[in-house]
């Protein structure tokens, strides 16, 4: 599908076309979510909640890793740590987007221990509070003034938790917040064939020191967003109808024929596909008020318009027995593929709220529409249909995925602030976040369930001259050491520990105690 996309476009020349061809041959039926109703609802369910809790089941996380070392260790032992299941990011270093600063810094890193509690006020001892503060010191003769970048790891729709707080001396920064494209890559679906229909989140402290070393993952966070201002042709589906004793997963399909090397297709709303040769089919559960789905309902054509095409009514999304009385209004506009997708975002965003609490901040209090339709965007333009080398998973033009896993993915984000430092003199940064652990999964069988692991990252990416760098463990009651690469020994008092600025990783695993 990229290869007729780039031809329909004529973005790249004929060669490259080829190549694209080649690594997108492999192709899949949509899945069809509704063969049965009782698979349709269950599916439906299932995806909403992906993209509210954070999606961290769309992973298809790596299994079967484990420790390979079960010692305790001191500095410079163990030093690659436990290969857990699932993997939550390193915390990183403070950097500027100037790249020369001539900044000077001394860095303390504190993890606090101390146990949460579940909402019912018994204790929990999940994660850590951390603080990462900076003395920059600037031993020119003149101020200086730079945008300093707070890098962290972690998710859109896990902002509400993850983001730090600022402040510069001693007064509340307002950050603005910057994000990288997906840090992960894709795998095949346990077939070993090469496909990529599954997502590969980053599973190591070496992914990130891969995706950040070269700078060019933080040039593209702060460089301008795709514009994929492509003409498109959209057919919206609105003012759904059934009869009174319609069945709860009742169906309504458009079907219709097309040039596969004129015309591509992307949907939104949509439940299902078929597709053979030139035939296509695509359908939706008719919109009842009692499930949990979106009412917009786009079919987005990019070259040749569609011809002649039909609807009718289905029992479910099988799509074989019939349903009468089934309709619904088509309207068919011609407009840009960026309005098309900040309409789905705008949407997307809405429905998604709407599913919050009272008392629940989501993604969207911390993220503008601007960043999830630019991540979009990303998504399309890397390894989407937009992309020179669409992936497999995105292969079927399912814009529902591209929005919602961009919500869900990991990345590198970044809080961008100003600090002015005088000449020959110092300024203090404090970033303070709370850091989910790595852990491997309870159901997993591995002798690791029990262990929550912390990397540090000490030099990787930033633009400051480090001269010192200091480890402080605080709080430690109700958790026990495990493994470490840092030097704390708490029975004898160390827990606080110089950091040598030639090692670029240092962990600790920790696991609580009755």
């Amino acid at each position: 599908m990229s290869e007729r996309l780039f031809r329909i476009l004529g973005l790249i020349a004929d060669d490259l076309i080829e190549e694209a061809g080649r690594s997108a041959s492999r192709r899949r039926p949509w899945r069809n979510l509704a063969a049965a109703a009782c698979v349709v609802l269950v599916c439906g369910a299932t995806f909403g909640f992906l993209a509210a809790s954070g999606g961290n089941l769309l992973s298809g996380g790596a299994s079967g890793n484990t420790a390979s070392d079960g010692a305790s260790a001191g500095a410079g032992e163990h030093d690659g740590g436990t290969a857990f299941m699932s993997y939550a990011g390193p915390i990183l270093p403070l950097t500027t987007a100037e790249a020369n600063p001539g900044l000077l810094s001394e860095r303390t890193i504190t993890w606090d221990l101390s146990p949460g509690t579940y909402a019912d006020g018994s204790p929990r001892q999940w994660g850590a509070a951390v603080s990462d503060c900076y003395a920059l010191t600037n031993p020119s003769e003149e101020a200086i003034t730079v945008t300093a970048l707070y890098p962290f790891t972690g998710s859109f729709s896990a902002l509400p938790s993850i983001q730090p707080e600022v402040t510069v001396n001693g007064a509340a920064a307002e950050p603005k917040l910057y994000a990288g494209p997906y840090a992960g890559g894709f795998r095949d679906a346990g077939e070993a064939d090469d496909s990529t229909w599954n997502l590969a989140r980053p599973s190591s402290w070496t992914d990130y020191q891969e995706l950040l070393e070269s700078g060019a993952y933080l040039d593209q966070a702060l460089g301008e967003e795709p514009r994929l201002d492509v003409p498109v042709t959209v057919y919206s589906f609105s003012d759904f109808s059934l009869p009174e004793d319609a069945p709860d997963a009742a169906t309504q399909a458009v079907t219709f024929t097309l040039d596969p090397e004129r015309t591509t297709v992307l949907s939104y709303g949509f439940n299902g596909m078929s597709q053979e040769a030139g035939w296509r089919q695509y359908s939706y559960f008719v919109p009842n008020g009692v499930r949990s789905e979106s009412d917009l309902k786009l079919l987005v054509i990019i070259g040749d318009d569609l011809g002649a095409y039909t609807l009718q009514g289905y029992v479910d999304g099988g799509c074989e027995q019939m349903l009468a009385d089934v309709s619904c209004t088509v309207t068919r506009t011609e407009t840009t593929f960026d309005a098309v997708l900040e309409e789905i975002c705008r949407s997307y965003a809405a429905e998604y709220n709407a599913r919050r609490s009272t008392e629940e901040a989501t993604a969207f209090d911390f993220l503008s529409l601007d960043m999830l339709q630019r991540a979009a965007a990303e998504l399309l333009t890397q390894y989407g249909l937009f992309s020179e080398n669409a992936k497999d998973r995105y292969s079927d033009g399912r814009l529902d995925e591209i929005v919602s896993e961009s919500l869900v993915q990991e990345r590198v984000l970044y809080l961008a602030f100003p600090v002015t430092i005088p000449a020959g003199g110092s300024a203090a940064v404090s970033v303070a976040l709370w850091k989910e652990p790595s852990y491997d999964f309870g159901c997993s069988g591995s002798e690791n369930t029990d262990l929550q692991g912390y990397d540090l990252i000490t030099c990787l990416g930033s633009t400051l001259n480090f001269t010192s760098q200091t480890a402080v463990l605080a709080e430690t009651q109700g958790v026990e050491l495990v493994r470490q690469n840092i030097g704390f020994d708490p029975e004898d008092g160390i827990t606080q520990v110089p950091l040598d600025l030639t090692e670029e990783h240092y962990f600790i695993e920790i696991r609580p105690t009755p």
